[in-house]
């Protein structure tokens, strides 16, 4: 093959399976495993590019020192060893550094003779550079090099940048491990030596007890407790996975409480609660004038969330022209308000959440896989509770009291076959569900021990597994048939689901289900 032809790297499709199978490689990998496997994905796409070696090049705030932290090299070349970088590219670093990629097929066109040197040295003609921010700093090059002239194919740079993403995510995973390890062992030393099983006991107990919110002694929602007290004290934007009702934004809180921005209020937005015209306005603010109706300026939710914690609830609703603003908040903390044209700059912490497949949606096209690559830096799933069947009794026994207290009335016990019914059933509507049924039975209650009445419709002892979405139309169908089809006002279905109307409806939409009356 000629090397100055353009080369043929197979198309999106090839691309797209190979991407997907080296993000699949980083999830839950160990931290001591990362940095080999990062150099194995660089073989990877090395091979696939026919390029002769492929960097990753770490470099210092001021830019001044800039160091190879992985590297992978062709078969008879050896691989840039892992430390500072003694040559000078005053030309690459500075195009780099204002996160411009950088592209080049004879090192010999080069405007800098510094770098025309430096690459010499290296044996370099042709290369190109992708750089990557890190809260919209700029941290580190993904470096492609040749050793002969070559082009490089059109639009190679932004595919390659999908790469770039999920090695950087993997890196940061790596460090949010290693500094959560390197606290717990400054921890351990300042503390008397113990037995291990008393100090992981110690732990656990810590864990719930820093966080009294939320209610639960399984497994699963200790390990949601774990990573929240990992990511709390960072930067990183969290992105939390969940059914409906399985108390995502009281993690969202818990995360924002335990952070440096806790004595700032955190903001919330629900994207699937805000039309299409008005939700660019309320994250990003306006001018006056800036469309019908904006008779004054508004500040958006990012600037009021300036210095603190902004949650995304239901991310995947986001219209897809608005997610490239998003993502440059992210990258850059900055955007112009609607009919602006001056940047603001903040500093935000970006805690999403949703309740669908986020992969699904980006197949679909619905959510931007670049967007999706920098929110998912530190996923969190919350467990629904037909997976944490243990936290039910103590759920129950906190809700009891709890609506008791509020109307009035004092439950000492509830009747064992109540508590066996809860744990069989199903829970489509997660702990909202259960709240709703402990609720109703103590407002039935006439003394005596509290009786729980399990809804039939939506019983989950029928014959045969059901999807979510199964579970979730059944369950709305139910509040929908207790509440006589009422949707909106005091006692209506969304109000009983903890959901706007405008989202009940967005959903009953697309669950197939027939509006009934109170739509007005």
């Amino acid at each position: 093959m000629d090397e100055t032809q353009q080369y043929d790297y197979g198309g999106s499709l090839r691309f797209e399976k190979l991407l997907a199978e080296v993000s699949a490689t980083f999830v839950n990998m160990p931290a001591s495993e990362v940095d080999a496997n990062i150099e194995e994905v660089l073989g990877q796409f090395g091979s696939f590019l026919r390029v002769d070696r492929i960097d990753l090049v770490g470099f210092s705030q001021e830019l001044k020192k800039a160091h190879i932290t992985h590297s992978w090299a062709a078969e008879g070349l050896e691989r840039h060893p892992h430390t500072l970088i003694r040559e000078n590219y005053p030309w690459l670093t500075g195009k780099a550094a204002r996160m411009k990629t950088v592209q080049w097929d004879d090192s010999a066109e080069l405007p800098s003779a510094e770098d025309r040197k430096s690459l010499k040295v290296l044996g370099i003609q042709a290369g190109l550079v992708i750089p990557f921010g890190i809260e919209g700093k700029f941290a580190y090059g993904l470096a492609f090099g040749h050793h002969s002239t070559r082009s490089w194919p059109e639009g190679l740079a932004q595919r390659f940048r999908l790469l770039g993403e999920v090695i950087l995510n993997a890196l940061l995973r790596k460090q949010a491990d290693l500094d959560i390890r390197k606290a717990f062992d400054e921890i351990k030393d300042l503390k008397e030596r113990v037995e291990s099983e008393n100090v992981l006991l110690r732990e656990e107990i810590g864990a719930l007890q820093g966080h009294p919110e939320i209610l639960g002694n399984s497994d699963q929602i200790k390990e949601v407790l774990r990573k929240v007290d990992q990511v709390a004290k960072t930067a990183t934007a969290v992105l939390i996975l969940g059914e409906t009702g399985t108390g995502k934004e009281l993690i969202a809180r818990a995360i924002h409480n335990q952070s440096s921005r806790k004595n700032r209020p955190m903001v919330t937005v629900n994207c699937g609660a805000l039309p299409a015209n008005l939700i660019e306005s309320e994250l990003f603010g306006h001018e006056k004038g800036a469309f019908t109706g904006a008779t004054t300026r508004r500040a958006g939710r990012f600037q009021v969330a300036d210095g603190s914690t902004i949650f995304l609830d239901e991310i995947g609703d986001m219209p897809i022209e608005l997610q490239v603003k998003l993502l440059r908040v992210l990258q850059e903390g900055q955007f112009e308000p609607l009919g602006s044209s001056k940047t603001v700059k903040v500093d935000v912490r970006v805690v999403a959440a949703t309740n669908i497949d986020m992969l699904k949606a980006v197949q679909e096209g619905t959510v931007r896989q670049d967007l999706y690559y920098r929110l998912n830096v530190f996923p969190i799933r919350t467990p629904p509770l037909r997976e944490r069947i243990e936290d039910i009794h103590l759920l129950t026994l906190t809700f009891v009291p709890e609506f008791g207290e509020a109307i009035g009335k004092r439950i000492d016990k509830i009747s064992k076959s109540s508590i066996e019914a809860l744990k069989r059933y199903s829970w489509p509507g997660n702990i909202r569900e259960l709240r709703n049924v402990i609720e109703h039975a103590v407002i039935v209650n006439n003394g005596g021990p509290l009786m729980v009445d399990i809804p039939e419709l939506v019983c989950s002892d029928e014959g045969g597994a059901q999807t979510l979405e199964e579970h979730e139309r059944r369950y709305i169908m139910s509040i929908l048939k207790q509440v006589g089809g009422r949707i909106r006002g005091k006692g209506g279905a969304a109000e009983i689901l903890d959901l706007k109307p405008t989202t009940l409806y967005s959903k009953m939409k697309k669950l197939e289900i027939e509006y009934g009356k109170g739509r007005s």
